[in-house]
């Protein structure tokens, strides 16, 4: 196990609702959004009060469901039922538990509101896949 897995492991005990694989792919997807908005991922020298350090609620979820897209396709539903997300909120859940587990920072003025029904996440995963059957 690599020291990353050992921090995480407690967080997924305290809250089993949302598999491992769910809490790991929130990290990845936020240097994807970072990337994205052409920042970096902050690391021990960035000052954690600044605001290019962070994203708000909307636009990781935005930033989760693009990833989602191109690591999983048509598939991504599918892969977010079985980590246990459903909704918006569920990213919600996973970010506050990694922020109250200090492995991701946050801002005072940061809820778990942010992440509430922002929108249709299945709907959100299937933008921009179109299946084109061919008439004989």
């Amino acid at each position: 196990m690599t020291p990353f897995i050992k921090k995480l492991t407690p967080v997924v005990e305290r809250d089993p609702r949302y598999a491992y694989e769910a809490y790991e792919f929130v990290f990845q997807a936020l240097d994807h959004t970072l990337k994205t908005l052409g920042r970096e991922l902050p690391d021990g020298k960035t000052d954690p009060d600044d605001p290019d350090a962070h994203v708000s609620g909307r636009q990781l979820v935005e930033g989760i469901c693009a990833y989602a897209r191109q690591e999983f396709g048509l598939m991504a539903c599918v892969v977010f039922r079985m980590w246990g997300v459903r909704r918006t909120n569920d990213f919600g859940e996973i970010v506050f538990n990694l922020i109250d587990a200090k492995l991701m920072n946050g801002t005072p003025d940061e809820t778990r509101d942010d992440f509430h029904e922002l929108f249709d996440l299945d709907e959100a995963l299937m933008q921009g896949f179109r299946i084109v059957l061919e008439e004989d």
